[in-house]
């Protein structure tokens, strides 16, 4: 066998990153993280709604689908085991008319044949109980969606791989990788590592990491989406997750409210395609953008209830007159020592310890 620095680098110290490191450091073997920021999970895993997905959204056999309905079990888990405020709080996705019941229904089957255990269409005494200032005539109740505190995750993903044996090195980047010795070797800004495999979790980057390992080519679109919240004086009026039927276009799942594992309300995301992977500010949507989206949930919410959020950038593997992309979890068709992490927006940190799982195997043993 040929001698390395290391058996395996992975690329982006995001959730995916840290949970494929831990799970490949739990077989045994030495990994190095390699993150171009000065700590983890500072893009696509912080920058988010923190919601668990049940699954319902996925095409039926996508990675998706199934790595979601894994992903939550095994998140959930991870969560109580390492004190990450976190809740199985559960979701309505809300009919405001009829016109919207066929949608909820297609989404309860697609669910159910997935996997997603408890999916069910209630009136509007249910939806009253658990949520008395939203309106809706129907919803679709998910009683296994919840929400996580992703910062506390990334933390805990990082201190759980740590004690495996995983090495983050921190504020590094990649310069150029070459295959070598039946691996790779990877020139850093201040050090060379040589490895027996990569494997790219480097998220909006992946496309350009790829390129630069001699991989196959691909494209990572940026997509960016913004949030509003909710003023704490009005904070009240949500108590855990709603969403809207899907948007037809289907890029996203429309702008729908969550309140947070720390109380904030978000209202979003919003979904745009740009050129930009690291724009998160420029040309931001006005805050009146936000509002008719969330009366139509809460009818009774003003202008004057409402204040500018955050926002994120997903890395998506489809162009925005594309409907569905899935996640590229595999080999590189081109260098035998390269595994891909890519694509991987939501539902990324609801499956990530799946993801994880799935790249230790491909690792191997």
């Amino acid at each position: 066998m040929t001698n390395h620095d290391v058996q395996a680098v992975v690329i982006g110290g995001g959730v995916v990153g840290l949970a494929s490191a831990a799970a490949i450091a739990a077989r045994g073997r030495s990994v190095v993280v390699i993150e171009r920021h000065p700590r983890p999970g500072m893009e696509t895993s912080s920058h988010n709604s923190g919601v668990i997905h049940a699954g319902l959204y996925y095409p039926e056999g996508s990675l998706k689908a199934q790595l979601c309905v894994e992903g939550a079990e095994r998140l959930y888990a991870f969560c109580a085991a390492h004190r990450v405020p976190h809740d199985r709080c559960g979701k309505l996705v809300a009919g405001v008319d009829d016109t919207e019941q066929p949608e909820l229904e297609r989404l309860r089957a697609l669910g159910t044949a997935s996997g997603v255990r408890g999916l069910d269409i209630v009136g509007r005494a249910f939806i009253r109980r658990r949520e008395p200032h939203v309106e809706a005539k129907t919803a679709l109740w998910s009683p296994n969606s919840g929400r996580v505190n992703a910062h506390a995750l990334v933390t805990a993903l990082l201190r759980d791989g740590e004690r495996a044996g995983m090495i983050l090195l921190r504020g590094t980047r990649l310069v150029e990788g070459a295959p070598a010795s039946g691996g790779y070797r990877l020139r850093l800004e201040r050090e060379t590592l040589t490895c027996g495999i990569v494997v790219n979790a480097a998220g909006l980057e992946a496309d350009i990491v790829s390129e630069m390992l001699g991989g196959e080519p691909f494209t990572i679109y940026p997509c960016r989406g913004e949030y509003a919240e909710l003023r704490p004086n009005r904070r009240e009026l949500v108590n855990g997750l709603v969403y809207p039927v899907p948007d037809p276009s289907g890029h996203g799942l429309g702008v729908h409210l969550t309140k947070t594992t720390d109380g904030d309300v978000l209202l979003g995301p919003t979904i745009r395609y740009q050129e930009s992977k690291r724009d998160y500010e420029e040309s931001r949507e006005p805050l009146e953008a936000f509002l008719e989206p969330t009366r139509r949930l809460l009818p009774h919410v003003t202008l004057t209830d409402l204040r500018l959020g955050g926002s994120g950038i997903r890395a998506k593997l489809h162009p925005p007159e594309a409907r569905f992309a899935d996640f590229m979890i595999r080999f590189d068709t081109q260098q035998p020592a390269l595994i891909h992490a890519a694509g991987i927006d939501s539902p990324g940190l609801t499956a990530c310890l799946a993801i994880g799982e799935r790249i230790a195997r491909l690792v191997g043993p």
